[in-house]
């Protein structure tokens, strides 16, 4: 394991459930050791190895010993652990899961052109890889998505559907989107997240939406556009009688989910309710889902599926959303679970049972692999830089890096989300075996107070035992079925 920068490992006002909050080197990077790497460790400080058994798959006890040697072949040490293998399988992935994927940053880093060969091959390792660590629902760049951009600036253009205007009337070709979709059926991706048809943080304008316009390529709309004017609308309602009748050729109709527009506060309430009605009306039926907390959002019918902040989740089940989703980021970092550099892998790992408890039908992070500075106004270097330039503390942009020939390395952080995800299958299959009621009770047992997302056990014994409870219980439960 490699440690990264971070200048920013925690806001001045964190609680007290971190591991440090000083700049310096943090472990996080996990790179493979091959044959012909070594493992250098300097003097007076610690190293890590993380040690995965993909290939052990017998059910039963196993004796695992790993030992370190010092190239001049003296023993340096070893330790030996039990596996205890579990005769079942986790059921399938029902959570929905999107960590925002920015095929833009690939092209920054790699140095390739959008929709090139190379394109096409590293972003289908790096799709793999985030379907491998959890992730069903990928971000689909229809267009450019209005995510993360500074107001006038732009992102590099990632657009999979080609648009043409001719003589003032569009139409689309979609050639690249189903290049897209066969990529993601042969990585495992089940589920297409479309990009917000507005701008963020208040849905004013249009996103960035390229074109050949008399065969001349070119910008048609973006921050000059108004979000809801008539020439955007027609664009839209052109957009949409096109689109849907190839989704549902495709057969993935019913897989795919909108937004509207990104983090809308209550004093974008009024833009973002005329936006809303257009998606409502141009496309019916449609999931559409946005990261808001505010409850007025939901109560009046702007939207059905709001993604609140994990601190929110509880009131919008209380005012009666049937299936909940949550999301974290910067700002969550009092409390709950998050995922940044300074906190404790099993603070990372909770969310899994807290999901569970909550029966939320998906979850939201902005960030898989974003590279860039606050807005989008240069690329960074995200083994040096990570904290969007002593933005927002690090961890909250990305949970993997840029490896050798287009290939991810994954994140300490990203493997312990992993690991609360398959916690939370653990508990979808032991309720399948004895109930909802027994599992939530097996769940909280010993717990002085019931689990929410705020309160819960801040100890990583607790959480690997009451994994370890959960997979005897399966145990059990099975030999009485049988």
């Amino acid at each position: 394991m490699e440690t990264t920068p971070s200048d920013l490992p925690a806001y001045p006002d964190h609680d007290p459930y971190i591991l440090r909050d000083t700049p310096g080197l943090y472990p996080d990077l996990l790179r493979p050791i091959t044959s012909e790497s070594d493992i250098f460790t300097p003097v007076g400080q610690w190293r890590s190895v993380w040690v995965s058994l993909p290939g052990m798959k017998t059910p039963g006890r196993h004796r695992v010993t790993v030992r370190f040697w010092r190239t001049t072949g003296l023993l340096v040490g070893e330790v030996t652990v039990t596996v205890d293998i579990v005769d079942a399988e986790l059921p399938r992935q029902e959570l929905l899961h999107t960590s925002w994927f920015h095929t833009d940053c690939l092209c920054n880093w790699y140095r390739m052109e959008p929709m090139s060969e190379e394109y096409w091959r590293i972003t289908e390792n790096f799709a793999r890889s985030a379907r491998e660590h959890g992730v069903n629902l990928l971000l689909t760049p229809l267009f450019t998505p209005p995510l993360d951009t500074r107001e006038g600036h732009e992102r590099p253009t990632v657009q999979l559907v080609d648009v043409t205007v001719t003589k003032g009337a569009y139409s689309f070709g979609f050639e690249k989107l189903t290049r897209w979709i066969e990529m993601c059926h042969r990585v495992g991706i089940e589920y297409f997240e479309m990009p917000h048809f507005f701008t963020q943080w208040g849905a004013k304008h249009a996103p960035k939406i390229m074109a050949t316009v008399d065969g001349e390529y070119k910008r048609i709309f973006g921050w000059e556009t108004d979000s809801v004017g008539e020439e955007y609308y027609a664009f839209l309602k052109a957009f949409a009688a096109a689109l849907i009748p190839y989704l549902e050729r495709m057969g993935i109709s019913d897989k795919c989910i909108l937004h509207v527009s990104d983090e809308p506060g209550m004093p974008d309430y009024g833009r973002y309710s005329r936006c809303a009605a257009i998606v409502r009306e141009l496309f019916p039926g449609f999931k559409v889902i946005d990261a808001l907390s505010e409850l007025e959002f939901y109560e009046t019918g702007l939207i059905e599926c709001p993604v609140p902040k994990t601190p929110a989740v509880e009131k919008f089940i209380a005012a009666g959303v049937p299936r909940a989703w949550g999301y974290y980021c910067c700002s969550q970092y009092k409390l709950v679970s998050n995922r940044l550099f300074c906190m404790p892998m099993a603070r990372t790992r909770i969310l899994g049972m807290q999901m569970y408890k909550f029966d939320l039908e998906g979850f939201l992070q902005w960030g898989f692999n974003f590279w860039n500075s606050c807005g989008s106004v240069r690329p960074i270097d995200p083994f040096r830089i990570s904290d969007l330039g002593c933005i927002s503390p690090s961890g909250d942009a990305y949970v993997v890096y840029p490896g050798d020939n287009g290939e991810p390395l994954i994140s300490l952080r990203l493997k312990a989300f992993n690991e609360g995800i398959s916690d939370l299958r653990a508990l979808r299959l032991l309720e399948s075996l004895i109930g909802r009621e027994k599992t939530l009770k097996l769940l909280e047992k010993g717990l002085d107070k019931p689990l929410t997302f705020a309160e819960y056990p801040r100890s990583e014994e607790w959480l690997l035992g009451k994994r370890e409870e959960i997979n005897r219980a399966i145990r059990r439960a099975l030999k009485a079925n049988a």
